[in-house]
């Protein structure tokens, strides 16, 4: 018996099923998901959770012409199927296939591409006005979790879009998850939302009553002038439409019949709509549903890359986790934030021990960065854990708010350097970039899990900004030992070798200790040296390699432009340096989605990159 997904073949496929059909259809997605998702890996927990929702979507707008924005985007998978690229689902997340967010590049039904969070309503915003200006007929659509409605820039857009009165809709989708468990007051909000449904449901049943006569209906025109003060006594707060949106909900996110209902009524509603629709993570996949957290991201059943690195002990995140727990026996000025990723960064045990001290502001670094920085000039020493890639996004207030005042906040920069499936947008590859041209700030990278302890230690006890960046994974190499002190801007020589010094930032020392033992077996024996501090850099041991007639080379993982490489190559020709000189790094681009192991071979970063390019400097 054929499937009905085996019957879609574009998006405009889904108009012809009914209602029954679509509830049927949504059992087949499900299966298609748990089955290749746990086989690729991928997002799992939220697809589940988005099925009768997309569906719903796909039923009532034409993608030929209507345009979705999926905020985040890793709940984009049924999107993809029923646009055509259901084929494709054995390449997810693989070097070269499908990417796990929208990509405008890989389909013309992605409207945008998205990958962090809260951007869906800002760039539906500018798609509705571009639409509105080129005087165009379709409908646009954002899709946002209540997890990323915390961050500031979507608050920023509803307040835009609820001032001039654009005609949109907001689908927020309600599961009380990011990744990890929601946060905040507009957690708190939607909780009360949820637990109120009163009003729609009184409102629904008066006007039922109202409309059967021509008496019932002019009392009904009457009762719509007062609806404010029926609404302020069973629903806790108006603050969507108080902000000029339209407010629809909650309604159920899995009801099929009922979403297609709200979904035509609110297409016809000239101006912003919000539908608040529930839905629940992993729907469908019990382990999913019980454990929505750890299946939000899933490994392949085959997925044996970083086979070394499968100790949850030896992983960096963990040992921070360790380290402030610990630490903060010991000194009770020391706090830990993280925006909406305690599970992440290693500080669930630190959020369980020590609640007085522990700050999760949900899905908003800007705020988390700043709110350190006030934590800091009141005589707090903050410890701020985040991913590199969303770092990025308080870039302003790292410079403006911490360095310029030359606080003393820590950040703990997680996920540096190459994190592989999840591709461009989670790529931890530019900040070495971004920190070190910043003055005030110091940037330390350790080479192995166990000196990240040694130089959290050294940077609580410094009264300026420091960042240490460390990778995802553990360690590959287990024959360094951690440095037992921290002397500031100074490296650390392994290996005192012959002519040519390689200086390698962080885990790229271990790449360069496996390149080492290939070297010796070819009668070359290279100096290595760890770049314990990316800024400032070890003038006195450059200048030692200059006067010594050196040819080196530097190795980071992250990109040229403005990177280790580049800061260390001025500096050698303000030294004199007339070697040779080569920066291994990534290029000026951005580095797609794959297993780790294979982008460092395919972008020259790996040890036999490094083996490579001594021999060929040699020569």
């Amino acid at each position: 018996m054929s499937k009905l997904l085996d019957k879609i073949s574009s998006p405009i496929d889904v108009h012809k099923f009914s209602n029954k059909e679509l509830t049927i259809l949504s059992n087949e997605i499900r299966e298609f998901l748990i089955d290749n998702v746990l086989k690729t890996g991928g997002h799992l927990s939220s697809n589940l959770g988005v099925v009768e929702l997309t569906l719903s979507l796909y039923k009532n707008f034409n993608l030929e012409k209507d345009k979705i924005v999926w905020d985040v985007g890793h709940q984009s998978y049924v999107h993809k199927m029923l646009s055509g690229r259901k084929n494709q689902f054995s390449t997810l997340r693989k070097y070269k296939g499908i990417s796990g967010f929208p990509k405008i590049s890989e389909s013309e039904y992605d409207a945008f591409g998205t990958g962090h969070s809260s951007t869906s309503i800002s760039a539906a915003l500018g798609i509705a006005r571009a639409r509105d200006i080129l005087k165009e007929d379709y409908n646009v659509v954002a899709v946002i979790g209540d997890g990323a409605l915390t961050g500031g820039m979507a608050l920023e857009a509803i307040n835009d879009l609820g001032f001039n009165k654009s005609k949109m809709i907001i689908i927020l989708n309600d599961n009380q998850m990011s990744i990890s468990k929601n946060v905040g007051a507009l957690s708190n909000h939607l909780n009360m939302l949820r637990v109120a449904p009163n009003y729609n449901k009184i409102k629904n049943e008066i006007n039922q009553t109202l409309n059967t006569s021509v008496v019932g209906k002019s009392v009904a025109n009457s009762i719509h002038k007062i609806k404010d003060s029926i609404k302020n006594l069973v629903v806790p707060s108006k603050m969507f439409e108080e902000m000029g949106l339209k407010y629809i909900g909650p309604i159920d996110g899995h009801d099929i019949e009922l979403m297609n209902e709200v979904l035509t009524r609110a297409k016809q509603i000239d101006g912003p709509v919000l539908i608040h629709v529930i839905t629940k993570k992993g729907k469908g996949y019990e382990l999913a549903e019980e454990n929505p957290n750890k299946y939000h991201g899933v490994s392949g059943i085959n997925d044996n890359t970083e086979k070394n690195n499968d100790n949850p002990e030896i992983k960096y995140s963990k040992a921070f986790g360790n380290f402030v727990v610990a630490e903060a026996e010991k000194n009770e000025k020391l706090v830990c934030l993280t925006a909406a990723m305690p599970d992440g960064t290693g500080l669930n045990e630190f959020a369980k021990l020590y609640p007085n001290r522990f700050f999760d502001v949900g899905i908003a670094e800007e705020h988390a960065t700043t709110l350190s920085a006030g934590m800091a000039s009141a005589g707090l020493r903050p410890i701020f854990a985040v991913y590199s890639t969303f770092l990025q996004r308080a870039f302003d207030q790292i410079i403006h708010d911490v360095c310029i005042q030359n606080l003393p906040v820590i950040f703990a920069v997680d996920r540096a350097g190459i994190v592989g499936d999840d591709g461009e947008t989670h790529q931890g590859v530019f900040d070495l970039s971004y920190l070190s041209l910043i003055p005030n700030m110091t940037v330390l990278a350790p080479k192995q899990v166990e000196e990240l302890s040694v130089m959290m230690k050294w940077a609580l006890k410094e009264n300026r900004p420091i960042a240490i960046r460390y990778p995802r994974e553990g360690d590959f190499y287990h024959k360094l030992t951690p440095l037992s002190e921290i002397k500031y801007g100074k490296w650390e020589k392994i290996i005192d070798g012959d002519k040519v010094a390689i200086i390698s930032v962080g885990k790229m020392v271990q790449y360069a200790m496996i390149a080492n033992e290939g070297l010796i077996k070819e009668g070359i024996n290279p100096t290595i040296i760890s770049a314990s501090f990316i800024k400032p850099l070890d003038l006195e041991m450059l200048k030692e390699l200059v006067e010594n007639n050196y040819d080196i080379i530097t190795v980071e993982d992250n990109v040229g432009n403005g990177g280790f490489g580049s800061y260390v190559i001025e500096s050698l020709y303000n030294l004199g340096f007339k070697g040779k000189f080569k920066s291994l790094s990534y290029k000026d681009e951005f580095i797609p989605h794959g297993k780790v192991d294979l982008l460092y071979s395919e972008y020259g970063l790996d040890s036999v990159a490094i083996k490579n390019t001594v021999i060929t400097m040699i020569k």
